[in-house]
């Protein structure tokens, strides 16, 4: 066995870890904003304009369509982790998937050698 693939090998076990320890996971995207109300006189409609908000709205697809919830900050706070831990889990994988290909190319480069 090459040590580059002993290397990677290591790099994948490693990988296999790090997954066993990712947290809850929610797909989709977590948005601030801040939002004029439209009323006369308000002071969203100033110059300059001091908006409502923040508003937090939580956004992801479902069944093909892209389904929008408005959400309190606490729950805001809960989410942004969610997903974060939810793009870490992407990262490994796509990792996994690199190496994976990498370390299986060897072997199939061995296989026919034998």
């Amino acid at each position: 066995m090459s040590k580059s693939r002993a290397h990677d090998e290591k790099r994948y076990e490693d990988l296999k870890r790090q997954v066993t320890q990712v947290d809850l996971i929610r797909r989709g995207s977590l948005v601030r904003r801040m939002m004029p109300c439209g009323k006369p006189g308000c002071r969203c409609q100033a110059n300059p304009p001091r908006l409502h908000g923040p508003y937090y709205q939580w956004t992801r697809k479902v069944g093909g369509k892209t389904l929008t919830v408005r959400i309190d900050a606490a729950e805001a706070r809960l989410l942004r982790d969610w997903i974060a831990n939810g793009r870490r889990l992407n990262k490994l994988v796509g990792e996994m998937e690199r190496l994976s290909y990498r370390i299986t190319e060897s072997l199939l480069r061995d296989a026919r050698k034998a």
